[in-house]
């Protein structure tokens, strides 16, 4: 079964426990972001190759929004600009506040499972793929 799932957030928000949530709630086992448009009060990413997030608060538009989601968990990138277009991103952490809008648009697959788990190839737990549906 493959869906489509669009959802709107509101203002005050936390972007990333609300995708989480909405996941858990519909029970998508293989998803991805295709997009993700808003605007934030506060962010907190954490850049790459660092061990702790950054924060910032003011107007930030989110330019890009993609990731991998499952109710195995979530890896999601997000990019935003402040009013001047300076723009940064990285790894998506909690404490994202949403200040008028996020519209969120994930696609899933009944094809697949993604789990996280260690493999060895790095310290993290990292995207496992099962297939769950040969239609070859």
């Amino acid at each position: 079964m493959n869906k489509t799932h669009a959802f709107r957030l509101k203002p005050g928000a936390d972007l990333k426990k609300e995708i989480q949530s909405y996941v858990k709630t519909t029970n998508i086992q293989a998803g991805w972001i295709i997009c993700g448009v808003g605007s934030l009060s506060g962010y907190n990413i954490r850049f790459a190759n660092q061990p702790d997030g950054s924060m910032g608060s003011g107007h930030f538009e989110i330019v890009s929004l993609t990731g991998t989601v499952s109710v195995h968990g979530l890896h999601i990138h997000i990019s935003i600009s402040d009013s001047t277009g300076k723009t940064i991103g990285g790894h998506l952490l909690d404490g994202n506040f949403i200040y008028t809008t996020a519209e969120i648009i994930i696609q899933q697959s009944g094809d697949f499972v993604f789990n996280r788990d260690s493999d060895g190839s790095t310290p993290w737990q990292e995207l496992q793929v099962k297939k769950i549906n040969n239609k070859d």
